[in-house]
């Protein structure tokens, strides 16, 4: 574990050089019990794949005083292992009309759609991270036959909902944005919902299991198929 200064008022602890289930449950272990031993000092906490930012007060204390808060409540993350998790099953319509880059994706890894799709939908992934948008949730990792790399260039619209790939990464889409994976279907569920408790499906450390479903029941499940995407 080493702690960096990450501005007037952060410190930034890393976990690890790379991210893994063990690693993942570290981080998590850490928001929760520093989220208790800061208390009022604290601002937030986010934590990401390997990492986790600590904002606190800096009216309060300063960074050698939370440093040593990290330091005497973290001792004994090293003998964390991976728990389980919720299992959160997502529905998902694979198709051309859905999924703009699933045919493409499966001819550059030699595969069949059917194939592809198989692959993608028989993997529990893990919520590793949520990020660069409310709701976007980072789960890994896809098996490696169907890894695809980011575009190289990137969509300016993706559809709400679109299940997309980037390297080993797989994602859901929360809102329309900018977007540079791979899509290669459709999810109904909403990952973001400001009106709803809790706001979103899924949380780190949760799993994800896509499950599979035609057009008509996507469309039944208030699913939307948007227009061409390109």
């Amino acid at each position: 574990m080493e702690i960096h200064i990450a501005g007037e008022n952060a410190l930034i602890i890393y976990f690890g050089e790379q991210t893994s289930p063990e690693v993942s449950v570290q981080v998590q272990q850490a928001e929760v019990l520093l989220r208790q031993s800061l208390g009022d000092v604290l601002v937030d906490l986010v934590p990401s794949y390997a990492s986790l930012l600590v904002i606190f007060d800096v009216y309060r204390c300063d960074h050698l005083h939370v440093r040593q808060i990290i330091g005497s409540t973290l001792t004994d993350l090293s003998d964390a292992t991976a728990s389980e998790g919720r299992l959160v099953t997502l529905p998902v319509y694979y198709g051309s009309d859905a999924g703009p880059d699933l045919e493409s994706l499966a001819q550059r890894a030699g595969l069949t759609v059917a194939e592809v799709i198989d692959l993608h939908a028989g993997m529990e992934y893990r919520v590793y991270a949520i990020g660069f948008a409310p709701g976007f949730a980072y789960l890994g990792e896809v098996d490696e036959r169907i890894a695809a790399p980011r575009l190289s260039t990137p969509r300016q619209k993706v559809p709400r909902g679109a299940v997309a790939i980037a390297d080993r990464q797989t994602a859901v889409y929360p809102a329309e944005s900018p977007g540079g994976w791979n899509l290669i279907g459709l999810c109904p569920q909403r990952m973001f919902d400001p009106e709803a408790e809790p706001t979103m499906p899924v949380q780190v450390g949760d799993r994800v299991k896509f499950n599979p479903i035609d057009k008509s029941e996507f469309l039944v499940l208030g699913g939307e198929l948007p227009g061409e995407i390109v």
